[in-house]
């Protein structure tokens, strides 16, 4: 008997490695299709129970009664168990969806673009409500004071509230009494608590002016 050639022996080698790579590759060829089967016989017996489900509300719907589901159930409770593309399907429930969507878009846009129902007061009006409650008169620094810690939010310094006092007095919402050498705010005879958003001092020169032609 003849000895084997180097050649036959790699042939061989050759052909027995391709038939182990085609082995492998059919057994996963066969594990993927296998899985698709599967997962193509589970559809086909969801559709099937659909179609029963169906057919007992078509029935029910014909007027022949409540039908009995497969499961001895009512109708409702099959509807309920329909996939929602299939219970969605009921006349006018895709337009009612839509409605809805529409209208809590309308309802969040007005309540993002709703202008504010509660006006911040002017420094004015805080001066002028705090004189209000006050039995006398008080100088520009127990006004500041008072205010400052009243209002924590606002900037209610010395410089700015003088500026407002007698933007109020130039304006005749405020009376100023001299005393010495100290100078004292009142509401003036007449003047109500309500103000404008004009009570602030629209320029400086003319509150300093105005300051200057009391001293």
């Amino acid at each position: 008997m003849a000895e084997s050639t180097p050649e036959a022996t790699n042939l061989k080698a050759q052909y027995t490695a391709q038939v182990t790579a085609d082995l492998e590759r059919n057994a996963k060829e066969q594990e993927h299709v296998g899985a698709e089967i599967a997962a193509l016989q589970e559809q086909l017996d969801a559709l099937r129970h659909d179609q029963d489900l169906l057919a007992n509300v078509r029935q029910a719907l014909d007027g022949k009664g409540a039908a009995a589901t497969p499961e001895g159930g009512s109708v409702a409770a099959a509807a309920a168990t329909l996939p929602p593309q299939q219970t969605s399907a009921a006349p006018g429930a895709r337009r009612q969806r839509k409605t809805a969507t529409k209208s809590r878009k309308v309802t969040a846009a007005g309540n993002a673009t709703a202008p504010s129902a509660v006006r911040a007061p002017t420094l004015g009006e805080l001066i002028r409500n705090h004189l209000l409650q006050q039995p006398e008169p008080r100088s520009a620094a127990e006004v500041t004071t008072a205010l400052a810690e009243a209002h924590t939010e606002r900037n209610a310094n010395g410089k700015v509230v003088r500026m407002a006092l007698e933007g109020l007095v130039a304006k005749g919402h405020v009376h100023r009494t001299k005393q010495k050498k100290s100078v004292f705010y009142s509401v003036a005879d007449g003047a109500s608590a309500a103000t404008t958003a004009s009570d602030e001092p629209a320029d400086a020169t003319t509150a300093r002016s105005a300051a200057e032609s009391g001293a």
